[in-house]
């Protein structure tokens, strides 16, 4: 579904090149995307690894949408380690799918797919529907509206399939914060985990079509199966961090409840 909007209204991201790194920004104050340039498929940053920890939940994507391209760390990631997906990206910025070749990202083939759309409307057609959806979707402004709305998060309900996973990117400087993820508990009926980055201005939202956040027993933190040493060795500090979130979301829920007291007669 391709967006029609004239190129011009999308502002030019640039690429900026320091020792051993390649970064994409659409301000100087604002890193969108890294990469190291001895590890081009790698996560560089923490918020990336920590929205990869969903493979805690859904360990076999075998459809996998994203909207926002950037850089491409998640979509390069996907690609390279879960071979048994099928992954498209959406990415309404002309000027960020024209930096695809600095970035590494791969080109287009039968389970790889970069489409210039509107992720807001793409999640309304069936060519959306997966078992992840990964949403990292800013520009220069930061999150765009259509990206936060109720009827957003409804539709993202909509096109996972039973036991699929919302993986969302979140600032938490964003004055909106508090109402983006009350809209998330609404549309996935709180079946919801909300987990900071370690750096504190990231916060990753996952959020279960299902029971999968409900049943998942955590334990010792181990790589998981048929994942390879490389990504298991990226992921492992992301899945300990997740999964301290998941066991203090559990505490909270079963501390009992003060009685409120009795009015007097």
């Amino acid at each position: 579904m391709a967006d029609t909007t004239d190129d011009d209204q999308h502002v030019k991201p640039y690429v900026f090149e320091s020792r051993g790194a390649k970064a994409l920004h659409f301000s100087i104050s604002e890193i969108q995307s890294r990469m190291q340039l001895d590890d081009p498929q790698g996560l560089d940053l923490a918020y990336t690894r920590t929205m990869m920890a969903s493979l805690l939940f859904q360990p076999d994507p075998r459809r996998i949408t994203m909207i926002g391209l950037g850089g491409g760390s998640l979509a390069k990631f996907c690609h390279q380690h879960l071979p048994q997906a099928r992954i498209q990206v959406a990415e309404i910025n002309p000027h960020v799918i024209a930096l695809r070749d600095d970035f590494d990202i791969p080109p287009d083939s039968a389970r790889f797919q970069v489409l210039r759309a509107d992720g807001a409307r793409f999640v309304r057609t069936p060519a959306a529907e997966a078992d992840l959806l990964l949403i990292d979707g800013f520009d220069y402004d930061g999150l765009p509206e259509v990206l936060g709305t109720q009827r957003f998060y409804d539709d993202c309900h909509a096109c996972l399939q039973p036991g699929g996973l919302l993986v969302q990117n979140l600032h938490l400087g964003d004055a909106r914060y508090p109402v983006l993820v009350d809209r998330v508990r609404r549309s996935f009926d709180d079946a919801v985990l909300v987990v900071d980055d370690s750096d504190k201005s990231n916060s990753i939202v996952f959020a279960c079509k299902g029971t999968a956040l409900a049943s998942y027993k955590p334990g010792i933190v181990r790589p998981l199966p048929g994942l390879s040493p490389v990504a298991a060795t990226q992921l492992l500090g992301a899945f300990a961090t997740v999964i301290s979130a998941l066991k203090a979301q559990r505490r909270l829920a079963d501390r009992p409840r003060p009685t409120p007291p009795t009015k007097p007669q």
